[in-house]
């Protein structure tokens, strides 16, 4: 999905409602296959963030396969350029995790290019447009980093360079790039995303409800994981927010602290159910692939520090509170 929005202000991750500050045009873009779903969908972390959104009175065009009712066709941009918007966020990204889909070069050339390609034709149409959108927020993933069971990363931590999804997270960055600074640019890395209806959580909900779940592998892989408010939030927060620029980590403050198997007892606990029935390593590479299963059995320790020190309050800091509110 596509975003242009004009009159932009947001605060803080806990105020959802209107500020009444000034609107802004926002113009957003999800991933092409998903936004031409029928009834217009616009995604998971899309659907979000439109609300957010529009919840603060600020407008909303979506940029998806076909025009409609406040969208605009990827066809359209590409020939006739940007739409007058104040803002522009782009979260395309094709489900790398899709167990339906053999991890095969093409499926890879699928993943690069729902990232990639797209990221480029928004960043061109900006760099090109008659007046430059005041904002731009690309979200992307901590597979930047390199997944450790010790090291803790920061937005200035190195990274980017040591396997597939960590170059496809640079080259992604690395696209969204347009020259100089009139236009603030803002990449939000987004960790595992939970919420009702969608997300990692969706596929979960039901072997836990019947006693069945438990920890991934070991257990012992970090966890970086932040609420689907949370994250809409920090993506209103960077495009309202004149002083914000460069990268943001979309994950919880307590997201540094939290196993796999700590977010298995705690969702178990959620529900009112055990877990501890491990899901084995083996079974996890039989239906991803090793490359994918890295993604699962290993993970980051991720902070959100410039995110903190923007200014941003998340509405839910710690798992057993966001986990309530997502089996409520």
């Amino acid at each position: 999905m596509g975003w242009a929005s004009r009159g932009l202000r947001v605060g803080s991750g806990r105020d959802w409602q209107s500020s009444g500050q000034g609107r802004l045009q926002v113009l957003g873009a999800a991933t092409p296959e998903r936004a031409a779903r029928p009834g217009g969908g616009t995604g998971f972390v899309g659907g979000a963030l439109t609300q957010l959104l529009r919840s603060r009175g600020h407008e909303v065009t979506h940029v998806s396969r076909h025009p409609g009712p406040d969208r605009i066709s990827w066809d359209e941009l590409s020939h006739s350029g940007l739409p007058p918007c104040d803002a522009a966020v782009n979260l395309a990204g094709e489900n790398v995790l899709n167990p339906l889909r053999r991890w095969d070069d093409a499926f890879r050339r699928v993943v690069v290019a729902s990232r990639v390609e797209t990221t480029k034709t928004l960043a061109k149409a900006i760099a090109e447009a008659e007046r430059l959108p005041r904002s731009w927020v690309l979200v992307t993933g901590v597979g930047y980093y390199r997944p450790s069971p010790t090291a803790e990363y920061t937005e200035e931590s190195p990274g980017g360079d040591f396997d597939f999804f960590s170059r496809l997270v640079s080259a992604w960055e690395a696209a969204a790039k347009i020259p100089g600074d009139s236009t603030r640019q803002a990449v939000v890395r987004s960790g595992v995303v939970l919420g009702k209806g969608g997300g990692a959580i969706s596929q979960m909900l039901w072997p836990f409800r019947l006693g069945l779940g438990g920890p991934v592998g070991s257990g012992l892989q970090p966890f970086p994981w932040i609420h689907i408010r949370d994250l809409a939030g920090v993506v209103c927060h960077a495009l309202e927010t004149e002083g914000v620029r460069g990268v943001l980590n979309g994950v919880s403050p307590a997201s540094s602290g939290t196993s796999n198997a700590d977010f298995a007892r705690e969702l178990g606990s959620a529900l009112g159910r055990p877990a501890l029935l491990p899901l084995p390593s083996w079974a996890v590479r039989g239906v991803f692939g090793a490359e994918r299963a890295v993604m699962l059995l290993e993970g980051q320790r991720v902070a959100p520090k410039r995110t903190l020190e923007s200014g941003y309050c998340f509405v839910y800091p710690d798992l057993p509170s966001a986990l309530q509110d997502i089996v409520s």
